[in-house]
Order: C-alpha cells, then structure tokens, then sequence
C-alpha cells in the first residue's frame, strides 16, 4: 500500500499534486510520502509483536535525516553500515541501545565513536575485526558488545549483486568456522558476546530462503548453548523485497513473520525472552518514494524512440546497475493517444543511461513531468555527481503539506573541495 494515486487525471502523493511541487522546487526531485513510510514500518513492526523484537531500519536504504526522523518518533532502531550513518543517527537524537553496526570493513575510527556512543551491537564479519574491536575497546577501558555475522551458505535467489549469503560472498564468518569464533571471542578480555546475526541479500521475493538460513543459524545456536554460550539477541537481517513491477509479488511481511516465527517458538532461545533484531529498509521505503523527471526531448532514431530526460543514472543507478525494473507514470494523465514502444534515458554520456528499455508508455511530449515508481530506497543514497550533475532536492510529504528536506546541490558546492596546483618556476616545499 502506497499514498501516490491519481485524482481528476493528476498524479499525487498524499493530499498533494506532484506538479504543484515540480513547479515549486524545479525538477528533477525524489518526492517521500511520510504516511507511507510509516505504514509501512507499523505493519512490519505489528507483524513480530507476538515476541521480543527490535525493528532497526537499515539507514542504506535511504538516509535522509527527515526519514530517519519520522522512522524513529514510530519507535525504529537502525541498522548502520558506517561512521557517517552513525553520525546521521546521532544528529536524530537516536538512544544508542537502539543501533547496531553491520559491515565488513569498519575502521578504527568508527569502532571508536561506536564503543563511545554505546551502541547495542557490532555484527562482526571477520576474524581480523573482531581482534581489532577486542584491542581498541581494551585500549578505550570498555567491552564491546558483538554479533557475529554467520554466512550460512543459502542461495537467496535474488541478484548476484545482492546476493550476500553464499560463501563466495565477501560477507559474514564461514559457517564452518563460527563454533570455533565464537569459543574464541568468549574467551576474549574486552569483548562481551552476546548475539547472533544472518543477513543473505536484498529484494527475496519467496520465503524459502529466509527458512532455510534460519533453520541453519537455529542448529548453530543449539550447538552454543551447549557449550554455555547463550545469547540475548538473533539478528536476522533484512531482505524482504517490494512489488517493482505488477504480478511479481513478494510475501507480507505478515507471512514472511509467521513463517520465521514457526521455527523459532519453540527453541531455548525464544523460550528464555531472546529478543529477535529485523533490518528491513527497502520494504519500509522503497514504494515510499517517487523520482519525478521532465521530458527534454523525444528522440525518433532510426531503431527506437527515445524518451530523453533531464535525470540521469547518476540521479537513480539501478537500471544501470542491476538491469532493475521501475514502472514510470505520467504526472498528468492524457487519454485518446495511442501507447508506444520506447527507451527512457537520461543526458549521462554512457549507454547505459536509462531507466526503462522497450516499454510501452504513453506518448510523452517535450514538456512533460513523469514519476519513476518506487525510487524511496536506494535511490538517492546511491546517487552520484557523474558528468558534475548536482544532485537532486528530496521532498517530504505530509497530508496537505510538503517541505524540502534536503536542497538541490550546485556546481559552486560540487568544486568547493576542489583546487587548483599553482605553477611554479622552481620546485619548492610540499603544499598541504
């Protein structure tokens, strides 16, 4: 369920016409339905209520400050992959037993500000980190509270970029291995164990997977609590993907809920109060979002015809990336014209700019406003300056009400960091 609906042929997000924002902001714009974002999180919130969870929204799917915001006032955690996610977190006034820091290459420097904020837990993927966050805890006079990530070697059946759960992925410790690391990391001075994490991917669209690797991490757990390891939190991560295109449904998060939870009621685990941690992101924000576009041109070629507009690949890298689907909608509606077969590009000097290939669309003229669907997780956080593009405005919507939440960027801004190397007649110092 969405808040972007057509009324008398005019596209809307919540109470508000997309091109009343398009003529106040310019274009092109991400546009966030905040009621959306937030029902989207109540459902999946209601659908563990029957147990001790923590819903940590996952701030890589979108990161904006105004939705972190909204997300954390409906009672979200988060789940970070960075000391910048960790500072966006910080700066919403996020309590720190609400944060849990995930990714295979944290730096000291982030461990650092993370033991200093006291965050709930690092979800360690590696031997050499856990042996850092152990020493540099020790050097800080705390104990750091671990996770470790356990790759179960389950084929989510999603995109092999996204894919995160096979063992010739770069994430998590190797099953094989985890007993042994956890034994060690018991042992260890400055650490405190005191949970279990399993992600496997992005955008699953069945259930099986998510079964699977749980059923795994369960015989793990087993096998730690008889050698008295028990465990106060089972992480399983996020993954649950969206409806991009129609008829491709993926689960409820209802269902999706009931089938983890049927194999999780009876263990030890759940029976002492384990609290079960969720990183859903693109399922709370996904469908929350729209990327609203002007035509430029509509290009006949000899071959096809092109749809040019003045948002690029920088602006949403998904199609590019993943060959990814996104149904595209006319902001205003027109009927009595017959739909074409055409490509929606952008003005990016690559031919892999685009957004749709062969889809029948409705006849677009030069002048027109179209919202690509469901741009509200990793679409602006992906997005880029390629070309010196600035980067778009993002726009909140509330009821009636809309604001820009993050202003569009400028050239100026792009080459502020930027100098030039002066010429010199003789070599001279180095210049810091």
């Amino acid at each position: 369920m969405d808040h972007f609906f057509y009324r008398e042929n005019r596209l809307f997000c919540e109470q508000v016409p997309l091109d009343r924002i398009a003529q106040a902001v310019g274009t092109p714009f991400y546009c966030y339905s905040e009621q959306t974002l937030l029902h989207h999180f109540t459902v999946f919130q209601q659908a563990f209520a029957s147990c001790s969870h923590l819903i940590c929204y996952s701030v890589k799917a979108n990161s904006n400050l105004a939705v972190l915001d909204a997300l954390l006032r409906q009672g979200a955690g988060f789940d970070i992959v960075s000391g910048g996610e960790l500072a966006r977190v910080q700066r919403v006034g996020c309590p720190p037993e609400r944060i849990v820091f995930s990714g295979v290459g944290k730096t000291v420097a982030e461990m650092r500000a993370a033991l200093e904020y006291g965050i709930l837990l690092f979800n360690v993927e590696s031997v050499g980190e856990l042996h850092r966050l152990n020493e540099l805890a020790g050097r800080l006079g705390r104990r750091a509270p671990v996770a470790l990530r356990i790759n179960p070697d389950v084929d989510p059946q999603t995109h092999p970029h996204i894919s995160t759960g096979l063992r010739n992925n770069k994430f998590g410790i190797p099953y094989s291995q985890a007993l042994d690391l956890y034994r060690e990391a018991a042992r260890m001075a400055h650490v405190t164990v005191l949970g279990l994490d399993c992600h496997i991917g992005s955008q699953l669209t069945a259930l099986e997977p998510f079964v699977d690797a749980l059923r795994r991490v369960l015989v793990l757990l087993g096998a730690l609590e008889r050698e008295g390891i028990s465990l106060r939190y089972l992480d399983l991560g996020g993954g649950l993907g969206i409806p991009y295109e129609d008829g491709r449904l993926p689960p409820h998060p209802g269902l999706y809920a009931g089938a983890l939870l049927a194999e999780w009621a009876n263990t030890p685990f759940a029976q002492r109060n384990g609290t079960l941690i969720l990183e859903p992101g693109r399922v709370i924000a996904g469908n929350a979002g729209v990327l609203v576009a002007r035509v430029e041109y509509v290009k006949e070629g000899e071959e096809k015809l092109f749809v040019i507009l003045d948002a690029g690949m920088n602006d949403l890298i998904r199609p590019a990336l993943y060959n990814a689907y996104h149904a595209i909608l006319p902001v205003a509606r027109r009927f009595g014209q017959e739909e074409r077969v055409a490509d929606v590009v952008g003005p990016i000097c690559e031919s892999g700019d685009f957004f749709a290939r062969d889809r029948l669309l409705p006849p677009f003229q030069e002048g027109d406003l179209l919202a690509v669907r469901s741009t509200g997780a990793y679409g602006f956080t992906m997005s880029s300056n390629y070309n010196t593009r600035p980067r778009v405005a993002e726009v909140m919507v509330r009821g009636d009400r809309f604001m820009v939440v993050r202003r569009r960027e400028t050239v100026e801004q792009l080459m502020e960091n930027e100098s030039l190397f002066p010429v010199e007649a003789s070599p001279g110092p180095a210049l810091f």
